[in-house]
C-alpha cells in the first residue's frame, strides 16, 4: 500500500493506492476505485475492498472524501454529496495518469453511501467500464424516509428544521457550527439494528479510527443530502454493467432493490442470505462473498478491448 495524493479542484486529496502482488511498473493493470460509506475514512472498508481486490491483480485506489478524513476542504465535516460524486471522477482521473493503469479498464466499487456515489458519477462518467455496490445507500432517500424506507419523506421534516435552526442560531449569535453524529453514540430500543452494528463497527476498536470522527456539519450538509437522488436518471444515464450486493436481513436493502428496478443496462443482483448491512464492512465471511462476486465481474467487464 502505497499513500497518494491527487487534486480535485481546489481540493488536494488523500488516497491509499494497492498494487497487485508481484506487480511491474512497465505493466499495464485494471483498476478499480472503492469509494467509502458517509462518515467512513480509506482506512476502513473502502480500504479493505482495496487491498482484496489488488491481491486479485488489480490496482486499487481508496481516498478519502472532499471534506474528510485526511483530504482538504473547508469547512471540515462537510458531506457534500454533489462534491462525493466529484471525487469519484478526480479518482479515475487520478489512475488514469498512472503509466501502469489502463486507461480504459477502470471500475469502481461503492460502499453504503459511496456506493450510491459510485452508481451517480458513473451515470455521468463513461470511463468508469464497470461499477459495484456493496450495501448500497441513496444517501438522500436514506434522510428522506427514514432508515428502513417507510416514512414516506415525513423523516425529512423534522431534520430540515433542525438543520435550518442550527444554520440560523450561527448567523445570529456567531456560535460554533452544529455538529450531528452519523451513526448514533447512545443505543436504546428505537435504534435500527443496522445502525446498532454501526455503533460498533465505528465506535469500538473493532473499526475506530482517529480520523472518522462521527460527525458532521448539520447545518450545512443537511440541505445538500436532502435534495440529493443517487439513483435520479439511472433508467436513462447509467449504461455500464452492475453488480449490486446487499444482505437479506439488512434494512437497508430496499436501495439495493429500488437500484436493481431502476437499471435498464446489464445487472446482477445478489441478495446474500442472512447478511446485514454492516456485515459487509468487515465481517470476513460477508466481505469474501461480495468480493467473490465482484472479481470476476471486474474481470469480465475490465478486460481488455478486443
Amino acid at each position: 500500500m502505497q499513500s497518494t495524493t491527487f487534486p480535485n479542484g481546489p481540493i488536494t486529496m488523500a488516497g491509499n493506492l494497492f498494487l497487485p502482488e508481484g506487480f511491474d511498473p512497465d505493466g499495464s493493470y485494471p483498476a478499480v476505485v472503492t469509494v467509502h460509506p458517509g462518515g467512513g475514512v480509506k482506512e476502513q472498508t473502502a480500504g479493505l475492498y482495496a487491498a482484496e481486490l489488488a491481491a486479485q491483480g488489480f490496482v486499487t485506489l481508496a481516498f478519502d472524501a472532499s471534506y474528510q478524513g485526511a483530504s482538504g476542504g473547508e469547512p471540515h465535516f462537510l458531506e457534500d454529496p454533489a462534491r462525493r460524486v466529484e471525487d469519484v471522477h478526480a479518482a479515475v482521473d487520478h489512475l488514469q495518469s498512472l503509466g501502469y493503469v489502463d486507461a480504459d479498464r477502470v471500475g469502481v466499487l461503492g460502499v453504503c453511501a459511496g456506493g450510491g456515489y459510485a452508481v451517480n458519477a458513473a451515470m455521468t462518467d463513461s470511463r468508469i467500464r464497470a461499477l459495484a455496490t456493496v450495501s448500497a445507500l441513496n444517501i438522500g432517500s436514506a434522510w428522506r424516509k427514514g432508515w428502513y424506507g417507510t416514512d414516506q419523506d415525513s423523516a425529512a421534516v423534522a431534520v430540515r428544521d433542525a438543520a435550518a435552526q442550527a444554520r440560523q442560531a450561527q448567523a445570529t449569535t456567531g456560535g460554533e457550527p452544529v455538529m450531528a453524529p452519523y451513526v448514533p453514540v447512545e443505543l436504546d430500543g428505537n435504534v435500527p439494528h443496522d445502525l446498532a452494528r454501526a455503533h460498533d463497527y465505528y465506535l469500538t476498536p473493532r473499526a475506530r479510527h482517529p480520523n472518522a470522527q462521527n460527525q458532521y456539519l448539520l447545518g450545512l450538509s443537511i440541505p445538500r443530502i436532502l435534495a440529493f437522488d443517487a439513483f435520479h436518471l439511472v433508467g436513462d444515464l447509467l449504461t455500464q454493467p452492475i453488480l449490486i450486493v446487499a444482505g437479506s436481513e439488512a434494512g437497508s436493502l430496499w436501495h439495493s432493490t429500488e437500484l436493481h428496478a431502476g437499471v435498464r443496462s446489464p445487472k446482477k443482483l445478489v441478495v446474500v442470505e442472512g447478511g446485514t448491512h454492516m456485515d459487509f464492512y468487515d465481517v470476513p465471511e460477508y466481505v469474501e462473498r461480495a468480493v467473490e462476486e465482484a472479481v470476476p465481474f471486474f474481470d469480465e467487464h475490465l478486460a481488455p478491448r478486443g
